[in-house]
């Protein structure tokens, strides 16, 4: 997997499935808490003036010349829980982000959050 820097080089790319569909651009990096490493991304979806950030996850993800290529389709990504554009995710959304995509979710040891965006 690539480092969180290098992929928030990639804010304002493209955010691409894997077929080529665009599903938005690239706004920011949430990292797994317990690894430091990047586990979702946000995506700008939706219409001028009713955009809303979509959590996509990156496992899988790779990068081409012009956008980052995740594994999951379109329709997927734009139906995940969104957040507004200045919002922040709030502790209690983190399970429903994560059981969109039927990955596990569990908090750390002592209950803290699993999600840190850099």
């Amino acid at each position: 997997m690539f480092p969180a820097e290098n992929l928030r080089d990639w804010r304002g790319e493209k955010v691409i499935d894997p077929d080529g569909a665009k599903i938005g651009e690239l706004e920011a990096v949430y990292v797994d808490t317990a690894t430091d490493e990047p586990a979702f991304v946000t995506v700008k979806v939706g219409f001028v003036g009713r955009h809303r950030l979509a959590f996509v996850p990156v496992d899988g993800a790779t990068v081409s010349p012009q956008a980052v290529r995740v594994r999951y389709d379109k329709k997927l990504a734009t139906d995940a829980p969104t957040i507004d554009t200045d919002g922040e995710l709030t502790a209690a959304e983190e399970p429903a982000v994560y059981a969109h995509y039927n990955l596990p979710y569990a908090t750390g040891a002592s209950g803290e959050r699993r999600l840190a965006r850099r």
